[in-house]
């Protein structure tokens, strides 16, 4: 079963091809360079490699305005470039997945061509159309502040085409039963290429009901995730999909389904804007509660932990009062805020390059019940440019050494500028530097990883959250198959001692901290005294050498 359910001890990690490894000198990152720097990737631990859209693209949306879903943009290579890469990966352990970007297509894709062009044509129907503008065309836009507006005349088609997200993205129309039945045939594509699974991009639009008629709360179609289930299931039994879905917790069950029956993956929104909201505060009740209320989910199902990704930091499910403190922390300035809603940095500018802040976010992701969600560079401690417009400002290019344009590129002139200056210029923040480092960021983070994959408890067990007595710190507990794991993070700057229990007498008074060795024995009470850092984390297997010896039996 655990060979089935591969993703739940995984660790992911997100690239975008065009901005990974140029090979040929053309200033554009392709699927050659990325196949090179696979050594890299098994080196620092990851088992899955997620790329974002490598399909062709008039690049408006960084790729997520797709004019074929079955090729490959001949920036980035062939089709026969990608199979080299997948069997690549392969040969090295690496599962891959790949975005499904299925709500919407380029207004250039031959499919939206015909649809305009004739009432008649058998593609009018895989969009979504009125002949009039419908009176909520101002409302539910995705990009507020950039978007006036859901709907767009269309001169050719002489009647507006509804669009979530930006007017060069027409939606398709996902109840059509001829638009689901291209949706598995482009899922049956890319497995047989190779791909392990599809990160799905914006879930609930894609299964929400559109039309000119609708308004109001959306209203999901979820027999449409269990079809595709059921499909992925019947083509690569081991393939998954993971759903960028960010919802509020009494619809988990909904997208994950009561049966196991529907995504077998979501990222997890609400414990990632907690998690930002205890960085800024200092004070860990905001995670603790984040994750009680993302507790119930099938047993199958998984969770993905992150901290940054291609997009904004979104805080929308903040209240007011906590998403102005994480504002204020973070974001303070507004050109670092976007859409009203989010934060448009990386992590280490946010911390302020700080080592310890950084060391303590990434170990609580990596603890965090669910797979840790790696962004390129991350392991390095990447920054961004705000010079950029919008969300381009996290998507510069891999830092790879200290060489012109970073080691990304031989070329003078890259299709996206790397970080040329500054505390997080390529030449001060690179992979090959810190190779070389033992106590380095990426050195750092490639144990963590390690560990993590020894910790299988984090993936499969329950988890609880430990009574610690310090509103600073959270303590996690994990169970499973009789053995148990603590992990306590400390938000606070200032160091402290804690007294708590792991409250499994059972397992012996031990604690061995799987980082450093570090040994903590209860008192005759059952009571452990452990003074963390400001800032600091511990990663305890509960009953000490006892586990050795369980391990053995399994």
């Amino acid at each position: 079963m655990i060979d089935d359910l591969w993703y739940k001890n995984a660790v992911i990690y997100c690239l975008s091809v065009g901005t990974f490894m140029d090979a040929n000198g053309d200033g554009i990152g392709d699927f050659e360079g990325l196949e090179r720097r696979l050594d890299y990737l098994q080196g620092l631990g990851v088992t899955a490699v997620w790329l974002m859209p490598f399909q062709p693209s008039p690049q408006r949306d960084h790729g997520y305005d797709i004019t074929d879903h079955y090729g490959v943009d001949p920036r980035y290579g062939t089709l026969g470039d990608f199979v080299a890469f997948t069997h690549a990966a392969k040969q090295r352990g690496l599962k891959v997945l790949i975005d499904l970007v299925i709500n919407h297509t380029s207004d250039q894709h031959p499919w939206f061509r015909s649809a305009r062009s004739d009432p008649d044509s058998p593609y009018r129907d895989w969009y979504v159309w009125s002949k009039t503008k419908p009176a909520h065309a101002d409302q539910g836009m995705v990009f507020p502040g950039v978007q006036t507006t859901t709907w767009t005349y269309d001169k050719v088609a002489r009647a507006y085409y509804f669009h979530r997200f930006y007017e060069f993205q027409p939606d398709l129309n996902t109840a059509n039963p001829r638009v689901m039945a291209e949706i598995l045939k482009i899922m049956g594509f890319w497995i047989q290429l190779g791909v392990s699974g599809f990160r799905m991009d914006a879930v609930p639009f894609v299964i929400a009901r559109k039309g000119p008629e609708v308004s109001g709360k959306p209203d999901e179609q979820f027999g449409m995730l269990r079809q595709l289930r059921e499909f992925l299931q019947w083509r690569c039994g081991d393939a998954i999909i993971l759903a960028e879905a960010n919802v509020l917790p009494e619809q988990d069950l909904d997208y994950f389904g009561d049966d196991a029956d529907r995504m077998h993956m979501m990222f997890n929104f609400q414990v990632n804007q907690a998690a930002f909201l205890a960085l800024a505060t200092g004070r860990a009740e905001a995670v603790g509660a984040a994750l009680a209320r993302t507790r119930e989910r099938p047993a199958s199902a998984q969770w993905a932990q992150f901290l940054r990704n291609h997009d904004e930091l979104d805080l929308g499910r903040l209240s007011p009062k906590d998403r102005k403190a994480v504002f204020a922390a973070f974001g303070p300035e507004p050109d670092m805020q976007i859409y009203g809603r989010g934060i448009r940095r990386r992590l280490p500018p946010m911390l302020g390059g700080d080592r310890r802040r950084l060391e303590l976010a990434y170990s609580l992701m990596f603890t965090l019940p669910g797979t840790p969600v790696l962004r390129y560079g991350d392991e390095i401690g990447m920054g961004d440019d705000l010079s950029l417009p919008e969300r381009e400002s996290c998507r510069t290019p891999m830092q790879w050494s200290d060489e012109p344009q970073g080691g990304f590129t031989k070329s003078a002139r890259p299709t996206a500028p790397p970080i040329g200056t500054g505390p997080y210029g390529f030449e001060h923040v690179n992979a090959a530097v810190q190779r070389q480092d033992p106590n380095s960021f990426l050195n750092w983070l490639e144990r963590i990883v390690r560990m993590r994959k020894e910790v299988p408890e984090i993936g499969w067990g329950d988890f609880a959250v430990i009574e610690t007595g310090a509103e600073s710190v959270l303590g996690l507990r994990y169970d499973w198959r009789n053995n148990a794991v603590l992990c306590l993070h400390n938000f606070a700057s200032q160091p402290l001692e804690i007294t708590f229990s792991t409250e499994l007498p059972e397992l012996g008074g031990l604690l061995i901290d799987l980082l450093t060795g570090e040994r903590s024995r209860a008192d005759e009470a059952g009571r452990h005294r452990v003074l963390l850092e400001g800032y600091g984390y511990r990663w305890y297997r509960v009953g000490g050498l006892d586990y050795l010896l369980r391990r053995s039996e399994l």
